[in-house]
Formats: structure tokens, sequence, C-alpha cells
């Protein structure tokens, strides 16, 4: 019988190993997970988890009787320690399990700040998995102080939940403005004037010298001179994909693990998805670190394991959620160089589009979910308005469609 193991029970593992029994798979399947807990929803981790507005129950993507209940056995709490690909076997918890084919969908680790700066103090929290969300939620009470390193949309998510619960913060970031690397000025211009409006602190050109204290951070040094009082401290400095499986495996790494469209690795028995992923995309190789992709690539990868494979065409979107204001994404604006932006309906709504020359790359929509859901539609066809009729008030969306 072949034996199909998926190893990390994030997202993009949960969404494969389901889509491989409702197309018909009837071979074994083994999903094996570091953590000790079913695979679970990372976006609200930092959010209503830790507000107390959501269970550890409800994060779960499935109830942990489904895997059973689909004949998916669950190998959590423990990682794979060995690859052989010649002999087709990897090790987990001591045990050796042979498969037919394998799916590498291990994600990505936050950039930790090093050790010679402070980052291994008590009180300095990444977010990216139950343990670090647990791990800071003592932390996250009001009246205290909190340091926010980087101003991605990790940075200021954190930011905008600490507010919620009363913490004061301020968020630093080395680039020229928030959200540099991956938005407009004018997107900037608008999470910098809602964060202010909720008295966060944010300090763009500048860096982080050194956190303080004796065990426990306490302080922070900042690039300029300035030294600010520290009760705790988020570092949201982006991440690196987890490919040292693949590399174990002799597998070829490229910003990631290589595959090609298909999903296959450079050893066609093996296959990956997610945010550890790189993939072709319109003569590029690209990785992307989204829920949506994750899902989507799973399934893709799932059935051409079973069939005539089939390329893989990502749809990409985001979004983020900063106090009441929901951003969506639409599209990638890599290589933009025209924005326009236009005003939504409601105050505090607007859109902002990207294009490059006369083609529209991407939409962000704060508050504004109708040019989001025109703008996808448009990029997902291949059409373009001009930026002239975008930026007309009088022009409707819908009919440039």
């Amino acid at each position: 019988m072949s034996h199909i193991i998926v190893v990390g029970a994030g997202q993009a593992g949960s969404s494969m190993v389901v889509k491989l029994r409702n197309l018909g798979f009837e071979g074994k399947i083994t999903l094996v997970g570091e953590e000790p807990v079913p695979p679970y929803q990372r976006p609200p981790l930092s959010k209503k988890y830790l507000l107390g507005e959501m269970a550890l129950e409800r994060l779960y993507l499935r109830p942990e009787q489904f895997y059973s209940d689909h004949n998916i056995e669950l190998k959590l709490g423990n990682p794979v320690t060995a690859i052989d690909a010649d002999a087709k076997t990897i090790t987990v918890g001591g045990e050796t399990l042979t498969y037919d084919q394998l799916a590498i969908t291990t994600g990505s680790t936050p950039r930790q700040l090093p050790a010679a700066i402070g980052g291994t103090l008590e009180g300095v929290h990444v977010v990216r998995t139950l343990a670090d969300v647990d791990a800071m939620a003592n932390d996250v009470k009001d009246g205290a102080k909190a340091l926010i390193v980087g101003g991605g949309y990790i940075g200021l998510e954190a930011a905008a939940v600490a507010r919620k619960m009363g913490v004061a913060v301020t968020v630093i970031e080395m680039a020229n403005r928030i959200l540099q690397r991956v938005a407009a000025p004018e997107t900037s211009d608008y999470f910098r004037e809602l964060h202010a409006q909720n008295d966060v602190t944010i300090l763009e050109k500048t860096g982080l010298t050194r956190l303080t204290g004796e065990g426990r951070v306490s302080g922070a040094e900042l690039s300029d001179g300035t030294m600010l009082a520290v009760d705790f401290a988020i570092v949201g400095v982006g991440v690196t994909p987890n490919h040292s499986l693949a590399e174990m495996a002799g597998a070829t790494l490229d910003n990631g693990i290589a595959v090609n469209e298909f999903g296959q690795t450079s050893d066609p028995t093996i296959w990956s998805a997610g945010d550890c992923a790189s993939f072709p995309y319109q003569g590029n190789r690209i990785r992307l670190e989204s829920v949506q992709n994750a899902i989507d690539q799973a399934e893709q990868i799932a059935a051409n394991m079973l069939g005539e494979p089939t390329a893989y065409v990502p749809k990409p979107w985001f979004w983020s959620d900063q106090y009441d204001t929901k951003l969506q994404i639409a599209g990638l604006n890599t290589g933009y160089d025209q924005t326009v932006v236009r005003k939504g309906d409601k105050e505090g709504s607007q859109s902002v589009w990207y294009f490059k020359g006369d083609q529209l790359l991407a939409v962000d929509a704060m508050n504004d979910p109708r040019p989001y859901m025109i703008g996808k539609r448009m990029i997902e066809a291949g059409k373009s308005p001009t930026p002239a009729q975008v930026g007309d008030p009088a022009t409707d969306l819908k009919a440039l469609m």
C-alpha cells in the first residue's frame, strides 16, 4: 500500500492530507508535526487568542478526532531528525518510517535578535507558534511598556493588540518608513496615522543597538542614543524558510526549498508547499508567505501526487487586521512604478492601486472591500484599467470589468 508522509503540521500540511483523502487516495497518510498540538490557525494567535476572545480548541483547523476518522495518522510533538532520500525513510521520535512520496511543509521561523544584543533575555518574544503567544500572554497587560522591533505587518498587528490591552507601545523601524519593503508610501502613511491616533509611538530610521537587563529585558538603547524603559519586547523582523530537512535529503535550495511548477523538488518523490517553498512565477522564483498560498499550493500538490500534474499558478491575496481597520491586498506589487489612491465611500476607507506602466499589479484596500474585490478579479483576469480611470472619483470601477 502506498504511503505518503507530510512533514509539517501547519496550514499547508493539514490542507494537503485532507485534500488527498477528498480526492480518493486510499493509501497510508502520516502527518508529522513538531508541536504537540494538532494543526491550528496562526493568524488569530496574536489577536483573538491573545486577547482571550478565542479558545484553544477553536484555533484547531479540524478537531483532532477528524484525523483518526479519516485514517490520517498524526505524529505530533517530535521533530524529524533524519531523512534518507535513497532509502526513502524519515526518522521521527526514534522511529524510522518508509515513504513512497514525501511532502515538506515546514513553514518558516521568525528571525531572532542576536544574544550579543540581548535577544535571549527573558521577555523578548517572537510571534509564530502557540508556545510563542502563550509565553507572551503574561507580559501583555495594562500599564506595561513594550518595544516592538520592526514596522512590518507582524509588528504593527502586535502593536494594535498590545494597545487594545492597555500597553504603552513604541515601534522602531530601521528603514525610512514602516512597511517600506511591502507597501507604497501612501499605505505606510495611512497606517502611521492610524497608529498615531491610537497613541503608538513610531520611530522610523531608528535601529536597536541593544536590549538591556539582568536576565530579563528592562531597557533598550536605540541607534540614536535614546534609552527606553521596557517591560517586554516583540521582534518582527522577518522570517527564514525552514529548509534543513530538504537540505538533508539533498534537494536543491533557492530562497527556500526550490520546487518546479508542479511542486516537486529536485527529487521527484519529494514535494514542498507553503512558506518554505520557492516556486517559478512570471519568470522569477518567489516564496509567498500567506495562508491562502499555503492552502492552494498544498491542495494542488495533493492532486499532482495522485495524477497528471497541473502547474500551480497562485492568485496572491493577503490581509492584516489592525484596530478596526481591515487591510486586504490583491496581487503582488513587485516592480510597480506608479500608484493611484482612490478614496472610499466611508470615512477612513481608501484603496491604493499599483501599476507598472499601464498594467495593474496590485491593490491595497483599507476598510474598502468593493475596490479590493474588483481589483482582485481584474488582476486574476489579466485586465487593467488605466491609472487615470482609477484616479477619477466619477469612474464606476465595476463597469471597468
